[in-house]
């Protein structure tokens, strides 16, 4: 079982010093089957006049800091130790009817997954349905197992990563379009296409290894990354990076799940001040797994 260690800072620069508002973070790892946190600290400078951490709707930890100070630098330094055991879904007891499309669920599972099966952007989906019945079969039901790999393919294949430090999201239309956009814009593609064809999708935020070797190859590291779970009935929710083309939970270090993006926002707040005040903001993030010499690099990103 691989064990991972993050390290990711976040840095807010000021011109002179301002006052800061509630800031609301999302570091602590998700407990599951396959991982399990084996240690965590927390620093912030600096220090909040309170810190607290509660757990949201969806069991996702969410720390909330307060500030009576005013500072022209902001520090959140977060660690986590996390044990993952590797899963993927070809080895998971997927019940017949989920095996292929469509996918049968049962009325408490319906109830329950209500918000996950919701279209997002169904009034701007132009092309995405046709883009996404373009990987079912047009003679015989498609296995689940079989639509998700040529969809993850078809992305990553036929659309272009390019990494955009702005905040949003790309309509699924638009990257279509575009023919290419973020790891946050392929999600929120392949969400929106899973949800056409009747299966429960939601967003995931969290961090991805990537080893030396393949850096060139893997794409959404240095930063925070998102990707894809999806509901199968006996298998539960599954990972997918449809970024990088994979299925299962391999290098993925989940930290929080939503049925949109704005509700996995790693980090959120505000600041009193001028406008001009604002220097920008950096990000550094470090993913090294135990059992390999080979290391992440810090990646800086400024907004």
């Amino acid at each position: 079982m691989p064990i991972y260690n993050v390290h990711h800072v976040t840095t807010y620069r000021y011109k002179t010093p301002v006052g800061f508002g509630e800031h609301r973070m999302m570091f602590s790892p998700r407990e599951g089957h396959d991982q399990h946190l084996l240690s965590s600290s927390l620093s912030i400078y600096p220090e909040p006049a309170s810190l607290r951490f509660s757990d949201d709707a969806l069991s996702n930890r969410i720390g909330v800091a307060r500030f009576s100070i005013r500072a022209d630098t902001l520090i959140f330094d977060s660690r986590i130790r996390v044990r993952l055991s590797r899963s993927h879904p070809a080895g998971f007891n997927i019940e017949e009817r989920a095996r292929s499309l469509p996918v049968v669920l049962e009325a408490d599972e319906t109830d329950d997954l209500g918000l996950f099966m919701t279209r997002r952007h169904f009034e701007s989906s132009v092309g995405l349905d046709e883009w996404a019945k373009s990987f079912l079969r047009p003679d015989r039901p498609t296995p689940t197992l079989e639509l998700l790999t040529a969809m993850i393919h078809g992305i990553r294949r036929g659309l272009t990563y390019v990494r955009r430090t702005e905040t949003g999201i790309q309509s699924p239309a638009d990257t279509l379009k575009r023919g290419s956009g973020t790891c946050r814009d392929f999600t929120e593609l392949m969400i929106d296409a899973l949800r056409s064809l009747g299966l429960p999708a939601r967003f995931v935020s969290g961090y991805l290894y990537v080893p030396q070797r393949d850096r060139h190859d893997v794409h959404g590291g240095g930063s925070t990354h998102a990707w894809v779970q999806v509901f199968l009935p006996g298998a539960g929710w599954i990972d997918i990076d449809p970024t990088n083309a994979i299925l299962g939970n391999e290098g993925l270090v989940r930290i929080a799940v939503a049925r949109e993006p704005s509700e996995a926002l790693p980090l959120s707040g505000s600041f009193s001040g001028f406008p001009s005040d604002d220097l920008g903001m950096e990000v550094s993030v470090k993913v090294e797994r135990e059992d390999s010499v080979e290391a992440e690099p810090s990646t800086a990103l400024r907004a």
